[in-house]
């Protein structure tokens, strides 16, 4: 066993509506067919939350699961780190939410706007509390409820996304496992690919903008995806050098739900099989920062991570922001 203080996670949960829209429902909303939304997409399916579900609630369900699993309580809690673009309000933050829902009183609260890629920097801000030992006990979440800022006309983006939640314990810990690399970039300059045009104080909400619905998400997608598959397979490559290893030594890589070409593009990038590329966006399509988490979350519990894992997470989202951790469990 190592003496030196690593990041371990010691539990994870995932928390999603029960509500399913499918292509086919779909089909009856837009002019758009299951066909055409599986070959370009990769998604069968989404999770939908009702209209009194907030970010919070499903973040709420998500902490709680991985929370028994690591054994601990709230007032072991440090820190609370929650990465998502749909908070509950603008202020408070929703990791003040959170808290007061756990009974966590003795944590520091803290949003991360890094879209996708919110959870891995949470990830990389956690490791760095940890090994420094300022803080023992982490619970870093990445959660959102986007289809409250979908528009639902807009067939090119209506298409992609789903609600959902993802969390993980970091505990600081002796061992040679837990997190062993994390890489974060970003590129402010391509901001206008991705965004959400009002409702900030640049351009605040008014009725007008509201009527032409300049307050849901927009997307150039050709520009995006090539800047997703250049920047994550980068990332990738990046964590995998950083921590030492190489392309044959990575068991798992569980990269951020966006796009089923995205993620064959990426794995090819590193030469890395599919088979060794965890996949749910049929199931969930993209949960934004939720994705890598919730995915993260099931590989661990239907037992395709194992013990000596060597697990790549890897994200991009709107900023641009990217970002990637290698994790040995």
């Amino acid at each position: 066993m190592s003496n030196k203080l690593s990041s371990q996670i010691t539990g994870t949960g995932s928390a999603a509506p029960q509500k399913i829209l499918t292509n086919l429902d779909l089909e009856k909303m837009v002019d758009t067919s299951d066909e055409w939304i599986t070959e370009r997409t990769g998604i069968k399916e989404r999770r939908i939350a009702d209209g009194g579900t907030a970010a919070s609630d499903l973040s709420l369900e998500a902490c709680q699961k991985g929370m028994q699993e690591a054994k601990i309580t709230a007032d072991n809690i440090d820190l609370i780190l929650v990465g998502t673009v749909t908070p509950d309000f603008l202020l408070p933050s929703t990791a003040c939410i959170l808290q007061d829902r756990l009974g966590a009183r003795n944590a520091a609260v803290l949003d991360i706007a890094a879209a996708c890629s919110g959870f891995i920097y949470g990830l990389s801000i956690a490791q760095a509390f940890i090994t420094s030992e300022q803080y023992r006990t982490i619970l870093v979440i990445g959660v959102e409820v986007l289809s409250k800022i979908t528009d639902w006309t807009d067939r090119d983006t209506c298409v992609l996304f789903g609600d959902g939640a993802g969390a993980a314990v970091v505990q600081a810990a002796n061992s040679d496992k837990g997190i062993v690399s994390t890489y974060l970039s970003g590129d402010g300059s391509l901001a206008n690919l991705l965004n959400i045009p009002v409702g900030g104080s640049r351009t605040p909400l008014t009725a007008e903008n509201i009527q032409e619905s300049s307050h849901f998400i927009q997307m150039k997608g050709s520009e995006v995806f090539k800047s997703a598959v250049r920047s994550m397979g980068d990332a990738a490559q990046k964590v995998i050098d950083m921590g030492g290893i190489s392309q044959k030594d990575v068991d798992l890589l569980i990269p951020h739900q966006a796009n089923i070409r995205i993620i064959e593009a990426t794995a090819r990038r590193i030469k890395l099989p599919m088979d060794k590329v965890y996949v749910n966006i049929d199931r969930y399509g993209n949960t934004s920062a939720a994705s890598v988490p919730i995915a993260l979350d099931e590989a661990r519990k239907n037992g395709t991570i194992k013990d000596g894992s060597n697990v790549v997470l890897v994200a991009f989202g709107a900023g641009f922001t990217w970002g990637s951790a290698l994790i040995r469990f």
